[in-house]
């Protein structure tokens, strides 16, 4: 069995004189170097300068070691790496000093320079095969993965090394290389269930999907709009939206009730318009929302039902478009989400797809009322709250998240009262 401190150098050797407790300091200064310079044999290369010690025995135990001069205690001396191979050749026929500084420390030496250079190698290989695999892609997706550009931009998003902690990072790069030359022209469509033969469930969820979405650039968005932007139709009878208080024209809801418009019903609704003029729907994020709002209604025994809509987390494009749809039937909107970056994305989504919708209690006042101090590094700008110039610089400010959960008591009121309460922003 290959000795696991020095691959070997040991065989054959005597080791005893040489791990005499008196010569520890000088195989440790010995494992310092090799530990700096990355080299485990230390049998070349400049030579090395120790610090001679003071106590006469450990002076006396190197004195055969370091050739030259008596050894004076505080001396700073060099050590040829050549000519203490060849003095430690006479213990052992492949012993080096880095391979007895190691028995000496009990470690393999130069560790994390072998790791170091071990990780520099795999980077390389994906760099290779990412490169490789992306020009041999099919000319409309090469448009997303640029073999030039495509290691910079997955590496500046942190996929690199997500990749690399996975069990086999060479097999799951080339199974989302595979994934994505399948992928449809522009105006063609393809199911996701069929772009990896034989698993239909294989971009379901995990690293796989991911990896796919982030290779085309569409990881920022929600992944159904990422795989739709793609021409790739997932599922499209799970999410949606969820509902309670409006209804598509010509559905029979029972009053009070709570449904779910799935994905295949949304490109093709029309809604019923509301029963007077100026009636507003609330656009929430959070099912919490919806659901508190419509048990308040049940144990005020209210009149009428909570007008709310829920996109269940970010919403795709065609659930956005149906949030649009309302204010095309007649009715006002009210639209809001967390105030986080993915909330923010979420409300700039909803606005692009329905203009005329107003942002409901999404102002900098709203978020300063709720959000405590934290240690978060937000680095938003203007652009990410179009709604409000103020918004972005309070978040950045308070280094704070803030959820629509923290204010339930006010929107729940809002709900309530049938309208969005918003006063003009007001800044301390």
């Amino acid at each position: 069995m290959t000795c696991p401190l020095c691959a070997g150098a040991c065989a054959g050797a005597d080791l005893g004189p040489l791990l005499n407790p008196d010569l520890t300091w000088l195989w440790s200064e010995l494992a310092a170097v090799a530990d700096r310079r990355g080299d485990p044999l230390l049998t070349e290369g400049p030579a090395v300068t120790v610090t001679i010690p003071a106590p006469p025995a450990q002076r006396a135990a190197a004195a055969g070691l370091i050739n030259g001069r008596p050894l004076v205690p505080g001396q700073r001396r060099r050590i040829d790496l050549g000519e203490l191979t060849a003095v430690l050749a006479v213990r052992g026929p492949a012993l080096t000093p880095g391979a007895v500084a190691a028995h000496a420390s009990g470690r393999r030496l130069a560790a994390k320079a072998r790791a170091r250079a071990a990780q520099e190698r795999a980077v390389e290989q994906l760099r290779t095969q990412l490169q490789t695999g992306a020009a041999g892609l099919p000319k409309h997706v090469r448009a997303l993965v640029a073999p030039e550009t495509v290691f910079d931009r997955l590496r500046s998003t942190g996929w690199i090394a997500r990749i690399l902690n996975t069990s086999d990072p060479s097999v799951l790069l080339g199974a989302a290389l595979q994934v994505v030359g399948r992928l449809p022209e522009p105006g063609a469509r393809i199911d996701r269930r069929v772009l990896v033969p034989g698993d239909p469930h294989a971009l379901d969820t995990g690293t796989l999907p991911a990896l796919v979405l982030a290779l085309t650039g569409n990881s920022a968005t929600a992944p159904r709009s990422g795989w739709a932007h793609l021409g790739v139709d997932c599922d499209d009878l799970l999410g949606g939206l969820i509902i309670t208080g409006v209804t598509p024209h010509n559905w029979q809801i029972p009053p009070g009730a709570t449904f779910t418009l799935p994905p295949r019903e949304l490109p093709r609704i029309v809604w019923t318009p509301p029963p007077t003029a100026g009636a507003w729907v609330f656009v929430t994020e959070n099912p919490s929302v919806l659901a508190a709002a419509s048990t308040q209604a049940l144990a005020a025994d209210a009149a009428t039902t909570p007008r709310v809509v829920c996109t269940a987390g970010t919403p795709s494009h065609v659930e956005c478009a149906a949030v649009g749809a309302l204010s095309d039937a007649g009715w006002n909107v009210a639209v809001r989400a967390d105030f986080d970056p993915a909330g923010l994305a979420h409300m700039r989504a909803l606005l692009a797809a329905a203009p005329a919708a107003l942002p409901w209690r999404m102002s900098a006042a709203d978020y300063l009322a709720v959000a405590t101090e934290a240690t978060l590094d937000l680095h938003l700008d203007e652009a990410d709250a179009p709604w409000d110039p103020h918004l972005a610089a309070a978040m950045n400010a308070r280094r704070a998240h803030a959820y629509e959960e923290d204010l339930l008591p006010i929107l729940l009121a809002d709900i309530a009262a049938g309208t969005p309460d918003t006063p003009p922003t007001v800044l301390a």
